[in-house]
């Protein structure tokens, strides 16, 4: 009888979380993994601090090699190896071999989609000049790197102020290069709301970025083949390096293509077993979309975090077994050289469109007891239903100590708890950790007597 074959699409978080799953619970199984750059199961979070120099070798962003896979799982991962197509009709994949530039047909009884997303990449002027990057696989930060360490040049513009944005401006400052920072809107971080971002406009500024809100990129400037300047709506400003943080989409054309159905942002449709609507074929990670346990409404979301748990999921299934993804809260946090900037649940700008009606408190303390040497600005921001007192979101900026405190209100929104519920916990103190009263307690004690 032969072995029932499982394909992935796709080698990092959430395909290599869900081919050693079931090579752990179905060791019959014959796994074989398509990843078309030339690394599996690695930490892109990583890439920023190994770009600024933190991080001295890039083998300690990758948890697992092909053949460290091949001998601990017998999953035959294949890089440089490029899927084009998916067949479902015939329960197919074709398959590119970059190296050998020949294709083949392989044929599955299970298949997973765990492409991931893409960096967006507008088509405009000198787009793909030397110099101008952007950020998605490992591969490509180390051609960031590799290029930084070769020219050493001296003026950087990053485009987008999201999560990779921010971090690369950081790493590039401390390359000690001058950095500029276009962002579209009024505000970086447009995962916060406006007056938190509004703190970390003002921690960029503190370590020399310059920013320019409110323009649009236009276009680039060239010469030899090489970028000399990014071109916003407003000006033109010199670079000899830009890197794109413009955001991120999900990488579902394979999926579209061979008629899986999409959903929010193009992702994929799946259900909480990270099942498509075709038989045989599961996703998970950054391709797909999940469940927002707070608004009930589906989101897309690339973390890692969620790309394991989805991928841990899909492989219990497929291994015959059963389980399913509880759902996401958004909860992140990201560093911005000495400030630590986290997030969890809803924004007040997506309130209205819920019906919901919400009140807010926005606190500032210390991350430790006053006296205490080290102890750094906090400020929280709590969200809470009218009327019910239910908790709906958190945000944090500080200094050291400060964002993982964000992880009291991802645990209170799992739960379901109200904001008195938050003032009654038991939290830990003693002044090298916290004031008596946790500043996310403390926020939470001013929240209750608006609501």
């Amino acid at each position: 009888m032969a072995k029932e074959r499982l394909l992935v699409i796709g080698g990092d978080a959430a395909g290599m979380s869900a081919a050693s799953k079931v090579a752990r619970e179905k060791p019959e199984t014959e796994i074989v993994v398509f990843e078309r750059s030339p690394h599996t199961s690695y930490s892109a979070c990583g890439m920023p601090y190994y770009i600024a120099g933190m991080v001295e070798e890039v083998e300690s962003l990758i948890a697992r090699t092909p053949a460290q896979f091949h001998d601990k799982y017998n999953i035959d991962a294949r890089v440089h190896h490029d899927v084009l197509e998916i067949d479902p009709t015939q329960g197919k994949l074709r398959v590119l071999n970059r190296e050998s530039r020949t294709e083949s047909w392989e044929s599955y009884d299970q298949l997973l989609i765990a492409t991931g997303a893409e960096p967006f990449c507008p088509e405009m002027a000198n787009a793909h000049a030397q110099g101008i990057f952007g950020l998605s696989t490992l591969q490509s930060g180390i051609r960031v790197r590799e290029f930084l360490d070769e020219h050493h040049p001296k003026q950087a513009v990053v485009v987008g102020g999201g999560y990779i944005g921010l971090e690369m401006a950081e790493a590039l400052v401390r390359r000690g290069m001058r950095v500029s920072l276009i962002q579209m809107g009024e505000q970086v971080m447009e995962t916060l709301d406006p007056d938190m971002g509004a703190l970390v406009s003002e921690a960029l500024r503190e370590i020399g970025v310059t920013l320019y809100l409110k323009e649009s990129l236009q276009g680039f400037e060239a010469k030899n083949g090489r970028v000399t300047a990014v071109i916003t709506d407003q000006r033109t400003l010199p670079a000899d390096c830009a890197i794109l943080g413009m955001g991120t989409r999900p990488n579902s054309i394979l999926a579209a293509e061979a008629g899986i159905s999409l959903g929010v942002k193009g992702s994929i449709k799946v259900n909480a077993r990270m099942q498509t609507d075709m038989a045989g074929i599961w996703a998970a990670g950054d391709c797909v979309e999940s469940m927002n346990r707070v608004s009930g409404k589906p989101m897309h979301i690339a973390l890692g975090t969620v790309a394991n748990k989805q991928g841990v999921v899909a492989g219990t299934n497929i291994a015959g077994g059963y389980a399913t993804f509880a759902g996401v809260l958004g909860t992140a946090v990201s560093k911005i050289c000495k400030y630590e900037v986290a997030r969890t649940g809803l924004l007040e700008r997506e309130l209205p469109k819920l019906g919901l009606e919400a009140v807010t408190a926005t606190i500032r303390s210390r991350t430790r007891a006053g006296y205490y040497p080290g102890a750094g600005r906090i400020t929280v921001k709590l969200l809470a239903e009218k009327g019910s007192g239910r908790l709906l979101g958190g945000q944090i900026v500080g200094l050291e100590g400060a964002a993982k405190r964000i992880d009291i209100l991802a645990t209170a929104l799992y739960a379901g708890l109200r904001v008195q519920d938050i003032v009654d916990l038991d939290l830990s103190y003693a002044p090298p950790f916290s004031p008596v009263w946790d500043p996310v307690q403390t926020a939470a004690r001013q929240l209750l007597s608006q609501v």
